[in-house]
């Protein structure tokens, strides 16, 4: 199939859901959280890591699958990356598809290779969008204070002013 026809009948099926959504009285948000597993929807609140794949044009992940600190905000996933890193780098060219994985499976990327265990993992498309909401951020640094007491003294700093700059983007991966 024509790969724009199937953008034009997946964009309509979307709008037709959101409309029948309005019209029985269910919120979008409520809709698009009940895309998420049972599994994924125990674990987002608790894991240390979700594993982040932007999906390319043609919908095959990329190669990039690390696995990052994040919130669970507002049925939302929230992190923050470097500008430079390859998450900022789709969303900025208008690859704003994910897959995202919820778990602890390791660093995924060793001294010898891979690690894809975390392909295991509860999962589900998102859609991700930056943010400048300066609010977010400071909801994530809080997040990332309880979750990462450790860690977030050699951060915390960094994060908020490279978001300030520009030299850091805070993305919000909605379900899709």
């Amino acid at each position: 199939m024509d790969p724009r026809r199937r953008r034009f009948l997946a964009t309509s099926l979307r709008v037709l859901a959101g409309a029948s959504l309005v019209r029985f009285g269910a919120s979008p948000r409520v809709a698009r959280a009940a895309t998420l597993s049972d599994a994924a929807r125990r674990l987002l609140p608790t894991s240390p890591y979700v594993y982040v794949s932007p999906l390319l044009a043609d919908g095959r992940e990329s190669r990039c699958h690390a696995e990052l600190w994040f919130a669970w905000l507002d049925e939302a996933v929230v992190v923050i990356v470097a500008a430079d890193r390859w998450k900022a780098r789709a969303l900025a060219s208008g690859r704003d598809r994910a897959r995202i994985w919820v778990g602890d499976h390791g660093r995924w990327r060793g001294f010898v290779g891979t690690n894809e265990s975390f392909r295991s993992a509860p999962s589900f498309d998102a859609r991700g969008a930056a943010s400048r909401d300066a609010s977010l951020l400071d909801r994530l640094l809080a997040t990332y204070a309880t979750k990462y007491p450790d860690e977030i003294a050699a951060w915390r700093d960094r994060m908020r002013s490279g978001f300030a700059d520009g030299s850091r983007v805070l993305i919000r991966y909605t379900p899709a």
